[in-house]
């Protein structure tokens, strides 16, 4: 039976300060409260001792503290963290920490599933759940901060998980407002990365809303290729997404990042890369090249090592700040487009050095 009380993770400081002043108390007391949720961690009510007893008792009585479980964590041997999460109804998530050198960064899923399709992607095949709340959101960066050893050094994050973040937009630009509250994690924008697979109307109205850094997922030159590996290409074709990626305001010296799978005998020829050249060459941004990671089932193959660099060169002859990530987490099927949430033999989620 689904628990109808209000889940205070899904609060922002605006909505916790109405909460609270409606029963009666302070309004400061909405900023105690984010406090021992956020950045304490805190699980229950009993444990916010800088409230009176009543209060805690009222608060337990009209609202609950969920988020997201930790069912299971494979390691791999280069560092990355995969953690199964399981929800309040029963469905299943991932999440991914990536060591840095000095950092680590968390891998967010926005939607349990997706229904975007991409050809590429082992998450497509899971079909659509649905979308997940912003106590969802960010209740995976809480319960991975508080509950694991490496949890503390996590100063990233990337919505590059399970689903499409512009997809449940409204959870995406609420849990962003809640990560980057004074009150609550206190994270930079600068650290929060949100990436889509072209959703042109939700990247305008994502500029206007909130100041974020943006990824979109390319993975081909021109638009007969890409409406073979990303449906979403038939509804927002190139010059619709590239237009929109125009009026997306990147602040300062950042740049818009284009991600882009290669995939051997698909997109990955000197062909290719000099059609992107020609493609991009009006877009201030930069190029996040990514191999295709194969999963078991898939028909789709990496190209060798030999392609990559070349496709790779011409991009930098043509003078596109260009960068090869190198995939972490492949021993435990912890690579880019390999996440499905699947209990045992799961796979993961999207990566980022």
């Amino acid at each position: 039976m689904t628990n109808l009380l209000p889940n205070l993770l899904d609060f922002t400081l605006e909505e916790m300060e109405a909460f609270i002043s409606s029963s009666g108390k302070e309004k400061y007391r909405a900023r105690q409260i984010m406090k021992w949720l956020h950045q304490t961690g805190c699980a229950s009510f009993d444990a916010m001792t800088t409230l009176s007893r009543d209060f805690r008792g009222k608060l337990s009585a009209i609202a609950r503290i969920y988020r997201p479980a930790i069912v299971k964590i494979q390691k791999s041997q280069d560092g990355t963290q995969k953690a199964l999460l399981r929800l309040e109804d029963g469905l299943f998530i991932e999440s991914v920490l990536i060591p840095g050198k000095s950092h680590w960064t968390i891998c967010l899923s926005t939607q349990a599933g997706c229904a975007m399709g991409c050809e590429f992607c082992l998450t497509a095949r899971q079909g659509f759940k649905r979308n997940l709340t912003p106590a969802e959101i960010v209740g995976q960066l809480i319960t991975l901060k508080h509950e694991t050893p490496d949890g503390a050094n996590i100063n990233n994050i990337v919505m590059m998980g399970m689903g499409e973040p512009l997809a449940n937009y409204e959870s995406t630009i609420k849990s962003i407002q809640i990560l980057t509250c004074d009150f609550g994690l206190g994270m930079s924008n600068r650290r929060i990365t949100v990436s889509t697979c072209g959703l042109a109307p939700q990247i305008i109205q994502l500029g206007k809303d909130i100041c974020i850094n943006l990824a979109v997922s390319l993975n081909a030159p021109d638009d007969e290729t890409r409406n073979q590996l990303m449906p979403v290409n038939k509804k927002y074709p190139l010059a619709t997404l590239l237009t929109a990626c125009k009026k997306y305001p990147m602040p300062g010296r950042r740049l818009l990042t284009f991600e882009y799978i290669l995939i051997d005998g698909v997109n990955s020829s000197r062909a290719d890369a000099e059609k992107l050249a020609r493609l991009l060459k009006d877009q201030r941004c930069k190029l996040n090249l990514i191999v295709f990671n194969e999963y078991p089932g898939s028909p789709f193959k990496s190209p060798s090592a030999k392609d990559v660099e070349a496709f790779q060169q011409i991009l930098l002859d043509r003078h596109f700040t260009t960068m090869l990530r190198k995939s972490k987490g492949g021993d435990i099927l912890a690579a880019c487009g390999q996440l499905s949430g699947a209990v045992g033999n799961g796979y993961a989620v999207c990566l980022w050095d």
